[in-house]
């Protein structure tokens, strides 16, 4: 949650709320885009009736690709950001328990009732005649939850920092009072060892792959270094104020990153994603440590960027802003049904994809965000989103 305490009283941060907000409807549209794309990445482009082109493809490439390598990793910065001051006012015990109730139970809701179910009726309505128990149980990977995999890893994550607290706690060690400078060295180091830890992982799980219970092995070291990097980041100050020093370098990283990829593409004769992608996904391939490279770079530099950014032009906002930013996490939470939702009905009409993904998008985002805000203000499950 984006709070601090001001006093006894706990405060939300309207600049991380708003910046929460702002990736959480990027996530949803770009998930309706790509459930009719030819190369995936949402669990509609099983069943969808019509896909991009070629052409289409390369632009949507270039449109959310980017955005992609690195805004799962925003999420686990900005938890492991609020991870040290929540753990200390409440205790390991209490953190915990809250963390499972957040993050656990929606993921064990989705992971054994309503993801199997309307991917049931995705399928359904593609004319595939299965049955609810071989969407639970056929389907790769075997006990998926769609996009709460996010909160089943982050749960792994809390926990174990949790313990680590505890473990510390227990045998006298307290963090340093004044920890030592942290900046551009420190950044690009552990961009360097996400970039390693990746393209190694991705040795025996290669990007886009599946595992039991969808855990994306291919991007924990993303996700792991930034959640350590949001806990050292804590200690620094960074919630209330990125340097401006290192929000600007990490801006210039990001531009010449972004600047970079397509140059790279076009020197390495990439027309057709579909296609080009497997040896950039993993294995013994210099285009894999390429990818894991320009991963590494996005995510530590553009989080930190996203963070200094939101926390120097998001500050203001009305009343619409803050119930987007309140809701954010519950508008996450049911994206998956909302999508297949207005996907399955929108399947008949006689639309090109370039027309029908953009139709999804425009509709799934207010929906969520309206669908959220009711189950935060209007139901119990606020207390628990």
């Amino acid at each position: 949650m984006s709070t601090v305490v001001q006093g006894r009283r706990l405060q939300r941060l309207p600049a991380i709320d708003n910046l929460k907000a702002a990736m959480v409807a990027w996530i949803i549209a770009g998930h309706a885009l790509v459930g009719y794309s030819a190369i995936g990445g949402w669990p509609y482009d099983e069943v969808n009736e019509v896909t991009f082109d070629r052409r289409s493809e390369l632009v949507l490439a270039v449109l959310i690709g980017p955005s992609a390598l690195f805004v799962v990793g925003t999420f686990f910065f900005l938890a492991g950001l609020f991870s040290p001051a929540a753990i200390t006012r409440k205790g390991p015990a209490r953190f915990a328990g809250e963390r499972i109730l957040r993050l656990g139970v929606p993921f064990l809701v989705f992971l054994g009732l309503l993801w199997p179910l309307f991917m049931w009726a995705a399928y359904r309505s593609a004319g595939f005649r299965v049955s609810y128990w071989w969407a639970f149980t056929h389907r790769k990977p075997f006990l998926d939850s769609g996009p709460l995999w996010f909160a089943e890893v982050l749960l792994y994550f809390s926990l174990a920092y949790a313990t680590w607290r505890w473990v510390a706690t227990r045998l006298g060690r307290h963090p340093r009072p004044h920890p030592g400078p942290f900046g551009g060295r420190q950044l690009v180091a552990l961009a360097v060892a996400v970039a390693v830890a990746s393209f190694v992982v991705r040795l025996w799980y290669p990007a886009r792959s599946t595992q039991i219970l969808d855990l994306h092995l291919w991007q924990w070291p993303q996700c792991l270094g930034m959640f350590g990097l949001g806990v050292v980041g804590a200690r620094h100050g960074w919630i209330g104020n990125v340097p401006e020093s290192v929000r600007h370098a990490c801006g210039l990283a990001v531009a010449g990153t972004l600047g970079a990829v397509p140059v790279l593409a076009v020197a390495l004769g990439v027309s057709s994603l579909a296609e080009a992608a497997t040896p950039f996904l993993g294995g013994w391939h210099w285009q894999a440590l390429l990818l894991a490279s320009v991963e590494a770079c996005l995510v530590v530099a553009g989080s930190v960027w996203a963070l200094g950014t939101a926390q120097r032009r998001l500050v203001d906002g009305g009343p619409l802003s803050a119930a987007c930013g309140r809701a954010a996490y519950a508008a996450f939470v049911v994206q998956g049904p909302v999508l297949l939702t207005l996907a399955i009905a929108a399947r008949p009409l006689p639309l090109p994809a370039e027309a029908k993904a953009p139709l999804v998008g425009a509709l799934a985002v207010p929906a969520c965000f309206w669908l959220g805000w009711l189950i935060i203000e209007r139901t119990p499950l606020g207390r628990l989103l």
